[in-house]
């Protein structure tokens, strides 16, 4: 993947033990970086929810995910996930 991408925007989801999803990624989004400051799990889709079954992010990690615009994440755990928007 070309990680010299351009950020958009930053989106900051907190979850305190329930699954939250964060605003829907815009049109011309094709790329976001994912860091968690505990360790969560994720789940990406048009209505996401995230359970211990989706997707593992341990805390400090940077992940980089392609989506499509109009979907969203979803994040659950003790946890602030910033989700940033890029773009080539």
């Amino acid at each position: 993947m070309h990680i010299a991408m351009v950020p958009k925007t930053t989106q900051k989801v907190t979850s305190s033990g329930s699954s939250v999803q964060s605003s829907a990624f815009g049109a011309h989004i094709e790329y976001v970086r994912i860091v968690a400051d505990a360790d969560c799990h994720i789940a990406f889709g048009v209505n996401p929810t995230a359970t211990t079954s989706t997707i593992y992010v341990p805390a400090d990690d940077i992940e980089y995910f392609k989506v499509s615009p109009g979907e969203k994440v979803a994040v659950i755990g003790n946890v602030n996930l910033y989700v940033s928007d890029l773009t080539e």
